[in-house]
């Protein structure tokens, strides 16, 4: 049985599979409900447009059997109020949520400034065909059916994003990291990637759905 694919706003993504669902990083941008009913949630950083302690809670609290696993610094936020079901992971784990096989890729974020010290960021390959990077251009080292893109941040330029599209290949790219694009700046970046590269560039809104 193939995934269903939800775009959230900004980072956010729900993936559903044999009526199951996982949710990437339901942050503070994202719709306030982004993380409730959710099986299993993975985050790929602290930061605010990503990681929301309160969207969190209450989907752990909204279910009893709903878990997380994250890097350190959310874990630790979260795992006192809830123990055993807030997990650490770092690059190179493997392990199944909500029946999805995941395995981990990457350490840091990108550089924003080098003046801003670097935090960690892990991304999240799901089920071996889809990946999320988070805030990074991790490049997970194996074949890749449909690569979440972060368009737009304040760490990254058009070219870096293409260049990194190219390097990944996808079969398909679908926009995350998002929210601070405006519409006139959607069709600028999202040109750029499906006239530059080689994948099935698809701008979701939030609400919409795929098929993967």
């Amino acid at each position: 049985m193939g995934i269903t694919l939800t775009k959230k706003t900004h980072a956010c993504v729900r993936l559903e599979k044999d009526g199951r669902t996982l949710v990437i990083d339901p942050g503070g941008f994202s719709e306030q409900d982004a993380a409730l009913g959710a099986d299993a949630v993975l985050v790929t950083h602290e930061h605010p447009d990503h990681f929301d302690e309160g969207r969190l809670r209450a989907a752990l609290d909204a279910d009893p059997a709903a878990e997380i696993w994250t890097l350190r610094s959310v874990a630790d936020a979260l795992s006192a109020a809830f123990p055993g079901r807030v997990h650490t992971v770092g690059h190179g784990d493997t392990f199944t949520a909500a029946g999805f096989e995941v395995e981990v890729h990457g350490e840091l974020h990108a550089v924003i400034h080098p003046d801003i010290p670097r935090i960690t960021n892990v991304g999240y390959l799901v089920d071996g065909s889809v990946f999320h990077p988070g805030d990074a251009l991790t490049v997970p080292g194996r074949p890749v059916e449909t690569l979440l893109l972060p368009i737009m941040a304040p760490w990254s330029k058009v070219s870096e994003v293409v260049d990194y599209v190219r390097e990944v290949e996808p079969v398909r790219a679908i926009d995350v990291h998002d929210a601070l694009l405006t519409d006139l700046a959607r069709p600028v970046y999202g040109g750029h990637v499906g006239r530059l590269t080689g994948a099935d560039h698809l701008p979701l809104d939030p609400g919409a759905t795929r098929e993967l």
